[in-house]
């Protein structure tokens, strides 16, 4: 650990700097970086994330025991800056504390506001300010804050509301008002004394009136939030290490709610959720910063365009626009003009888009926050490509600013237009991300996620969504929420999770207790269906049917810009023609796994597939695939013309033989009913091929060793179809991939009955065809012996969902019941059957590799497990030089953004 834990920032001296995230966390070092730009920044100090961890082994006693010397002397720094007291009664300095990791996490962490307050420091805030309404409505808000975030105080079951807010409804409803601006100052006293009340009784202790005391909790309070079940989750979810932990800032208040002539906001550089070049955002008068984030009022946009955009979709009239939600471009001009001119710097300064918070006192602009901004995919794509055509970045920085699995958003249906005309529209809020989403009432967070685990699709609804609701939003298709802008915590939520969501549908009146919601006097209970259009803003009555999205325009040229760059070529998994001819639209070129027991459970080939299973002898089984063998020469024929001219490698039969016969008593009979036998004589054949562990016994390479029949026909099936579509000037390219190879001997008897095979089809057709034989290489004997098996195969192809099964002896089928506990013990970083385990199966691969171009300098070796769509892992098959990696058709753009960022990367 470093001396130094704590850095001060302010006009006349700033420690930190933009590039200091690893130790001030994205706020406090790019709170630092403003300073040094010489924009205006409330003074602050940060407390070092590398103090976190001392908190998480150690323990409160142990921080402030290491950092209180620092602490003091940084307080005093901004005390000099703002010429004020930290603790002072007459003119007290007040200061927030907020988290900042290195990585962005809005709304996961904990912030305390208005600290340094009590009954004293009160009556100096009004004498100093002269607005005694300012001044309480500041220490409201800061003992709900820190009873909350600090205390614990919190709501007693998940039905039951804020006990806060419970307070200020009752005391707003004994005045008959609406919004908490228009109570008087004896409300707000009252609030203060009912809320300090509330404290004593739920929690048994007093509210603490010692500034440092307070300034002390807060601190250990961000720390502890570091490890709550959000901050947790959210981690999880954006593969963001435990280890790294959360800076602490501290920092001078500079207030939005002194008035008229004040205001808070968030702004974005572009458009976050389409990427368009347009300075946006949103804006409260006499408000406070969690004013706008929660959404508990209807916000004001900053740009007259944005305004007027907002006003259509929300259906306000130009008048009621300009009357009562008018823009901060008309409202205060001049400080429009010095936010403008701040947010072009601060773009051009990061060249990225920025998500930026501000505070106007009095007619002042502060700048609190800049960070680079949560966005959807699609405007990842956009923004990356019309910053390269503008000149802010380079091609490598645009391909490396898309994240690879965002692509899947674009990647997926979106509403029919003719089905929407004929939809009913119930509702209309923000669009606050775009996309579109069918599914199921749901009104609690916990609720979504049991809904989801009975294979369920919902739809969360709230009031407005708050961090606690991560969980639900994370396995939701769609979030709806009635109140909120574009910046509020649902928006910029949803926008980082790739997830469609309508904001601030103010016709909808969400009761939670009663599991209802309201639209027009029409009542919609849990579990009715609702479609929402992120990007329109329109709810829907019912199931809206959906259609392909659009994949032209920026994403046509960010795929183009991959090209050029990427070195690992990229095919599909695909099994039918229609499957093939998406992956080629998608970009694929080649198939890098065609698995053929998908073809055996179509339509009555299933009934051939079981008379081969039953049959007595090879007679009986030649006699059954005689009658598959046109059906599967067909399906080839439709492959191999999908993707003329591009490879397609094709797997022999892999699965146990058990697969294709049912294991239940009812179909059973019913299935000897159809075949003309009894009961028990399949009840008995069903008994013989029973495998205490079929996934490592009679499959794969074995079957066609055991039956090579089998082999032969898939062969026969193969090598005629590829004839087939020679003869109609189509240039099929045949891989023919022989599974589960642990042996070279497995290899070239497999091979043999292949190769003899083909050379009968060609002695009968008096025609050839070009040809491959290969293997897959899914067991640690044939990724240890890989030199052997190359010096007969001509192609490698890594299945590393089996690889991976049996390197760590892991059952895909029952690794649920134990790897959500090794996960959140560290005993692997990631799932291995998500992300490949580079230490492990990985160095097999690597090995393999090795071994195959020791002997046969020019094998091609690729991949065709799930980890072939994973950029983690294909980062690491580009180290490795493998020559393609295969996935599925609707990875294919992922997986070729991630291959052209792995080149970029690792050079």
């Amino acid at each position: 650990m470093s001396n130094k834990f704590v850095y001060v920032f302010g006009p006349s001296k700033t420690e930190g700097a933009a590039d200091m995230k690893d130790r001030l966390g994205g706020k406090g070092a790019n709170l630092a970086e403003m300073c040094r730009l010489g924009i205006s920044v409330p003074p602050g100090l940060t407390i070092s994330a590398e103090v976190c961890t001392v908190y998480t082994e150690q323990g409160a006693d142990a921080v402030r025991k290491l950092i209180e010397s620092e602490v003091l002397q940084g307080v005093a720094f901004v005390e000099k800056e703002m010429g004020k007291k930290f603790g002072d009664a007459a003119d007290p300095l007040l200061v927030s504390v907020r988290s900042g990791s290195r990585a962005s996490m809005p709304g996961m962490m904990d912030t305390i506001l208005n600290l340094g307050l009590n009954d004293e420091a009160v009556v100096g805030l009004t004498n100093k300010s002269g607005n005694e309404r300012f001044a309480w409505d500041s220490y409201r808000r800061f003992i709900q804050m820190y009873g909350d975030v600090v205390m614990g105080l919190k709501p007693e079951s998940k039905e039951d509301h804020d006990p806060f807010e419970v307070i200020i409804d009752e005391i707003k409803e004994k005045k008959g008002v609406e919004l908490d601006t228009q109570l008087e100052v004896a409300d707000l006293k009252h609030m203060v004394s009912e809320f300090k009340a509330l404290i004593r009784n739920r929690l048994g202790r007093e509210f603490p009136n010692n500034p440092w005391d307070q300034l002390w909790g807060a601190i250990m309070a961000v720390f502890q939030s570091w490890d709550n079940d959000r901050a947790k989750l959210y981690r999880k979810m954006n593969d963001i290490p435990d280890s790294w932990g959360t800076a602490v800032n501290v920092q001078s208040m500079v207030f939005g709610n002194l008035g008229d002539h004040s205001g808070t906001g968030v702004a974005f550089t572009r458009d976050a959720a389409s990427g368009e070049d347009i300075f946006n955002g949103e804006f409260l008068v006499n408000a406070q910063g969690e004013d706008v984030v929660a959404g508990i009022r209807t916000p004001q946009q900053i740009t007259l365009e944005g305004s007027r955009r907002w006003a259509q979709l929300a259906q306000v009239s130009e008048e009621d626009r300009r009357s009562k939600f008018p823009s901060l471009e008309e409202l205060m001009p001049e400080i429009y003009q010095q936010l403008l001119k701040t947010e072009t710097a601060l773009e051009n300064h990061y060249k990225d888009m920025q998500d930026i918070e501000f505070t106007i006192q009095e007619g002042k602009l502060w700048m609190l926050q800049t960070r680079s901004a949560k966005r959807t995919g699609a405007a990842m794509v956009r923004a990356a490509m019309e910053m390269l055509q503008q000149g802010l970045i380079d091609e490598k920085t645009a391909l490396l600013r898309v994240t690879p699995d965002r692509l899947n958003e674009l990647l997926h249906p979106v509403f029919d237009r003719q089905a929407v005309k004929s939809a009913r529209s119930i509702a209309h809020g923000l669009p606050a991300s775009p996309g579109a989403a069918t599914g199921q009432i749901v009104f609690f967070a916990d609720e979504a996620e049991e809904w989801v685990a009975k294979g369920k699709t919902v739809i969360l609804v709230r009031q407005e969504t708050s961090p606690e609701d991560l969980r639900g939003m994370a396995v939701a298709k769609g979030i709806l929420t009635a109140r909120g802008g574009m910046t509020s915590h649902a928006a910029v939520v949803a926008r980082g999770m790739g997830k469609c969501c309508v904001s601030g549908a103010g016709s909808v009146r969400v009761d939670p207790k009663a599991r209802t919601m309201t639209v027009g006097g029409k009542v919609y209970k849990e579990g009715d269906w609702v479609s929402l259009d992120g990007s329109t803003g329109q709810v829907y009555e019912g199931q809206v049917p959906t259609k392909d999205a659009d994949l032209s325009g920026d994403f046509g040229k960010l795929m183009e810009l991959a090209e050029r760059y990427k070195r690992l070529a990229v095919r599909a998994n695909a099994d039918t023609p229609e499957d093939a001819r998406v992956a080629r639209n998608f970009g694929a070129v080649g198939i890098g796994l065609c698995r053929t027991e998908h073809m055996f459970f179509e339509g009555d080939r299933i009934k051939s597939v079981r008379e081969m299973i039953l049959a007595q002898d090879e007679a009986g089984r030649r006699k059954a695939l005689a009658k598959l063998l046109p059906m599967q020469r067909g399906d080839f024929e439709g492959i191999f013309k999908a993707m003329d001219g591009l490879p397609v490698t094709i797997r022999l039969l892999d699965p146990p033989l058990h697969e294709f016969l049912p294991h239940d008593e009812t179909n059973q009979r019913e299935m000897a009913k159809e075949m003309g036998l009894s009961y028990e004589e399949i009840k008995n054949r069903v008994d013989d091929l029973h495998e205490a562990n079929p996934m490592m016994g009679h499959r794969g390479c074995r079957l066609g060793i055991t039956y090579p029949e089998i082999t032969e026909m898939q062969a026969r099936a193969i090598i005629e179809a590829a004839l087939n579509c020679k003869a109609q000037g189509i240039n099929p390219k045949v891989e023919i991939m022989i599974p589960l190879v642990g042996t070279v001997r497995e290899f070239n008897a497999q091979a043999k009955v292949i190769r003899s095979t083909a050379e009968a089809v060609f002695a009968e057709r008096k025609a050839t065809i070009d040809f491959m034989v290969g293997t897959m290489i899914e067991t640690p004997r044939g990724a240890l012996v890989a030199d052997s098996i190359g010096k007969q195969a001509e192609f490698f192809s890594f299945g590393t969902n089996d690889l991976t099964q049996m390197t760590l002896g892991f059952s895909r089928d029952d690794i649920g019941k134990f790897l959500p506990v090794y996960l959140k013990d560290g005993m692997y970083e990631q799932d291995p059957f998500q992300s490949i385990d580079q230490k492990g199966v990985g160095q097999l691969v690597q090995m393999a590799a090795q071994k195959g171009r020791s002997v046969r300098a020019n094998i091609k070796l690729g991949v065709c497990g799930e980890h072939g769509g994973d950029p983690a892992s294909i980062d690491f098959f580009h180290r490795v030089g493998l020559d393609y990696v295969s996935c599925s058709p609707f990875r294919v753009p992922i997986a070729r953004l991630a291959a052209a960022q792995a080149a970029i990367s690792n050079k």
